[in-house]
This record gives structure tokens, sequence and C-alpha cells, in this order.
């Protein structure tokens, strides 16, 4: 009996292998052929990943983002071929399955990465639409800056006070970003206070007359001069002159010049640049003032 139960055992071996051998055999050209599909969606993929790897440097200014999307797509490529290949064998399941859990998992690494995958994305959104480049000066979410680099989950920004700035993408992507390097002007703006008894036009003609031949300012007909509003002691003025940025002459230092040549102009010409002035009325209804109360109190001690 138990001579008899290893044979059975050794012929249903045998009937196995030689079923599988047989469908091995009966099968070789389709696997031959899957293979030679999958070399060559493999060379395919190469030759094509170094074409895009081309475009996507001339494109983006970020290398990683470039070096990415181009493995991404070699990657897609390559998955195509394989699945051609499992098609052409008749494994429809398999393909499904490995659909399936190619699926689940991207799920669940979306879920578990979320933070850094939202800054990813955004730094790919960024990379195409470009609001900024290496070397612009932008200001963002409360920093500004800079830009010294841009990678795939954030953007290096050197603020003006020498710190290295780490901005997450998706902030950059979801607020309001502003470029000043973009036009290649910007606007500057000098306050200037004038007292009551000065002519507000001659003030404004002085001022202009200062400015205009700067080489600084990009032109003197952008020059202008507004009066703003009544200060406590002051007529206020508004300056207001372009310069190109970034230039020869930075911010700071345009408007330097400038409020040294208004203060100059506006002395040369004797118009008073005020200090603040109180003047004081004491009573329950402000009607007396401070030097009759001082007359009143000397009378009343020369009285006694």
């Amino acid at each position: 009996m138990e001579f008899e139960a290893i044979n059975n055992f050794w012929e249903l071996i045998n009937t196995k292998i030689e079923s599988w051998l047989e469908s091995g055999i009966k099968h070789l050209p389709n696997i031959l052929v899957a293979i030679i599909i999958i070399c060559v969606f493999a060379i395919l993929a190469r030759i094509a990943s170094t074409l895009i790897s081309r475009v996507m440097h001339r494109v983006f200014e970020s290398i990683q983002i470039a070096d990415l999307l181009t493995a991404i797509f070699r990657v897609i490529v390559f998955t195509a071929g394989v699945f051609i290949a499992l098609e052409f064998l008749g494994l429809t399941g398999t393909v499904t399955s490995l659909l399936a859990g190619a699926g689940i998992i991207g799920l669940a690494i979306g879920f578990a990465f979320q933070d850094m995958t939202e800054n990813l994305i955004a730094g790919i959104a960024m990379g195409i639409r470009k609001p900024f480049e290496i070397g612009d000066v932008i200001q963002a979410d409360g920093v500004f800056g800079t830009v010294k680099s841009i990678n795939l989950r954030n953007t290096i920004v050197e603020t003006f006070f020498g710190q290295l700035e780490v901005i997450p993408n998706k902030i950059l992507f979801r607020n309001i970003v502003t470029n000043f390097t973009t036009t290649g002007t910007r606007r500057v703006e000098v306050p200037v206070g004038i007292s009551y008894a000065e002519n507000v036009m001659q003030a404004c003609k002085v001022i202009h007359e200062a400015l205009k031949d700067e080489d600084f300012i990009k032109s003197a007909d952008d020059i202008d001069v507004f009066a703003e509003s009544f200060g406590d002691s002051s007529v206020n003025l508004l300056v207001w002159f372009w310069i190109d940025y970034p230039g020869h002459v930075g911010f700071m230092q345009a408007r330097h010049k400038a409020v040294h040549l208004i203060h100059q102009a506006l002395a040369d010409n004797d118009i008073l640049i005020p200090f603040p002035i109180r003047t004081l009325d004491f009573g329950a209804k402000g009607g007396e003032k401070l030097d009759a109360m001082l007359s009143t109190h000397k009378s009343e001690e020369h009285a006694s």
C-alpha cells in the first residue's frame, strides 16, 4: 500500500510537470514575443526620456523638476510595455490586479505623505507657470528677498537681512506673490512735510527740479509730487519716481539720494520742514491758553 501511494504521488507529479512543459512549449513563442515587447519598450523609454529630458531642462528652471518629470515619463512608457506584454500572454486578470493594486498603493501614499505630495505638485505647477525665476526679488507670506533656488518641495529666498528663508511651495502656490523683477522697474515713494506758511505749488516745483536731472531716475517725466493731506504741523506731500529694478542703483540707495536732494533743495529755497508743533489750551472748553494763565498767576503773585 505504501509503495502504491508513492507511485501514485510520483505519477501525479510527472503528469503536472509534463502538463507544464507542454503548456510552456505551446506558449514559448508568445513568451518570446512578450520579452521582445518589453525590451523594445525599454529601449523606447530610454530614447524618449533622453529627448524629453532636453526639452524639460529648457522649459524648467529647476533641474530637479525636469529630472523628476523625465523619470516619470520613462516609467510610464516602460510600464505600458509590461502591460502590453502581459496582455499578449493572456494574463488579463493579472493586469487588472496590478492596476488595482497600484491605485490602492498610490492612494495610501497620497494620504500618508499629503503635505509632501501637495508641495511636490505645487512645485511642478509653479515650474510650468513660472511666476518667478532664480534671481528674482519676490515678496510672499511676509518674506521679502531674492530667490536663490527652486526645489521640488520648497523655494529658498535670501532676505535683505542676510538670512535664508525656506518657503514650502504650497504656500507660494496658494498665496499672493509679488515679483519686483518681472517689469524691470520699481516706484520709489518719499513722504515730505512742509510748513503751512509755505506755497505748496512752489515746493512741488522745487522738488521736481531737484530730481529731474538725476541719472538713477528712469524718466524725469515720471516724477510726480502730490499734496497728500494736512498733518498736525505740516502739509504732507508724496514724491513718486521710478527706477530700473534691479539696476545699478538699488532701492534704498535711490531713496537715500532722493531724501538728501529734496532736503537740500527745500533748504536752499527757504522752504521750511517744520518740527512737530503743539498748542496747549487749558480750561474746561479749551478757552484759556498757557501764556494767559501764566500772566494771571504772576499778577496774583504781585498783588499779594
